[in-house]
C-alpha cells in the first residue's frame, strides 16, 4: 500500500481519496490492486456510516430528554461515527469490501450468482430479505463493542441495543415512497386476484391504507416488522407469533383506545396468504366475496361484516385505490 493510499484511512482526508483515483489509473498492477482494495473499503465505510446514522436517528426520540442534546455534541458525535465506520471497514467487519474486490478484480470463480440463489418467498421484494449471514451478525456485535470501548461513559443498556437495532432495521421492509410499495406488492396481490377474484389494485389499496404505504407497519417488541399488511388481529384461532399495539377502535360512535394483539408473519407473502384464508374460511365474509368484482360493493360488505370498526373504512380504501390506479398508469 502506498503512503498516499494510506492517507485515505482518515475519513476527512479528501486528498487521500484523490490518491486512490490516481493509483487506479497507474499502469502498475500492484498499485491498481491496492487502489481497488481501498476504494472497496471506502464504499463499505459509507454503508456502515449509513447504518449508524439510521441507528442514531432511531434514538432521536429520546434527544429532548438528554442534557447532551446540542448541535456541538451531534457534530463531534457524527465525526466519531464517520471515522469509526472507516475503521470498521479497514478491519473487514462486514466483509463487503472483500466481495467487491473479488468481483471487480475478476475473481468470480468462487461466487454463486444471485440468479440461482433460492429465496423463501417473494424475490421481487427486498422487504422479505432475512439476515442469515453469520459475518453480518458478528459485525453488528463488533459495532456495539467498538462504541462501548470508545465511549465508556455512555449508558451500557443503550450500547447493548445497537446491534439489535441494526438487525431489526435491515430486516424490516423498506418502502421509501408509495411506488415502491405498489411494485413490491403487485405479484402477491395478483395471486389474490387469481384465487378470490378481488382486483389486485384493491388488495394493494387496502394494504396501503392499513400500513401507511408500508411505512407504518406494526413492529414487534424487538423492533422487527410484523409483515402484517392487513392489520389482522391475533384471536384465539391464531397459533403463530403475535405482538401487541395500541389502536383506536370505533365503539358506539366514539373512538376508544385499546391495546390489541396482532399477528406476526415471516414474510409479506405469508401475510397475503393469511388474508386470503381469512376471507375464504370465515362465513361472515362470504357476502363480500360474492361481490368481489364490484369493488364498491365488495368493500362495503367487507366493512359491514366487521373487518374494521371505522365507519368510513370502505370510502378510505376507495380513495387510496384512486392513488394506486394513478401510480400504475404512470
Amino acid at each position: 500500500m502506498t503512503t498516499r493510499i494510506a492517507d485515505a484511512q482518515n475519513f476527512l482526508d479528501i486528498n487521500g481519496l484523490n490518491s486512490i483515483r490516481q493509483d487506479a489509473k497507474s499502469g502498475d498492477k500492484a498499485s491498481k490492486e491496492a487502489a481497488l482494495d481501498q476504494a472497496a473499503k471506502q464504499f463499505e465505510a459509507i454503508f456502515v456510516q449509513m447504518l449508524m446514522k439510521s441507528m442514531r436517528k432511531a434514538q432521536d426520540v429520546l434527544a429532548s430528554d438528554s442534557p447532551f442534546n446540542s448541535e456541538s455534541t451531534k457534530f463531534y458525535r457524527d465525526m466519531h461515527d464517520q471515522q469509526m465506520s472507516l475503521e470498521l471497514s479497514n478491519n473487514g467487519a462486514l466483509g463487503l469490501s472483500e466481495l467487491i474486490v473479488r468481483q471487480l478484480g475478476g475473481d468470480s470463480d468462487n461466487f454463486t450468482p444471485q440468479s440461482v440463489l433460492r429465496s423463501d418467498g417473494n424475490i421481487n421484494s427486498r422487504a422479505n430479505v432475512r439476515i442469515t449471514e453469520p459475518s453480518l451478525v458478528t459485525s453488528m456485535n463488533f459495532v456495539n463493542q467498538s462504541t462501548a470501548e470508545q465511549d465508556p461513559s455512555k449508558d451500557r443498556q443503550t450500547n447493548g441495543s445497537i446491534a439489535a437495532q441494526a438487525l431489526a432495521l435491515l430486516q424490516s421492509p423498506v418502502f421509501e415512497k408509495p411506488t415502491d410499495f405498489v411494485t413490491a406488492l403487485m405479484p402477491d396481490a395478483k395471486r389474490v386476484q387469481e384465487k378470490i377474484n378481488v382486483p389486485f389494485e384493491v388488495v394493494i389499496a387496502q394494504a396501503a391504507l392499513e400500513t401507511g404505504w408500508g411505512q407504518k407497519m406494526i413492529k414487534t417488541d424487538s423492533g422487527e416488522s410484523s409483515n402484517n399488511l392487513f392489520n389482522i388481529k391475533a384471536d384465539s384461532r391464531w397459533q403463530g407469533e403475535k405482538t401487541h399495539k395500541e389502536t383506536l377502535e370505533f365503539e358506539n360512535g366514539a373512538m376508544v383506545k385499546k391495546r390489541e394483539p396482532f399477528r406476526v408473519y415471516d414474510s409479506l407473502a405469508q401475510s397475503v396468504n393469511d388474508y386470503v384464508d381469512l376471507l375464504t374460511n370465515s362465513e361472515r365474509y362470504q357476502g363480500a366475496l360474492e361481490q368481489s368484482k364490484n369493488v364498491e360493493q365488495f368493500l362495503h360488505n367487507l366493512q359491514s361484516a366487521g373487518y374494521a370498526t371505522d365507519p368510513n373504512y370502505a370510502k378510505k380504501i376507495m380513495g387510496t385505490l384512486r392513488t394506486v390506479t394513478g401510480l400504475l398508469n404512470k
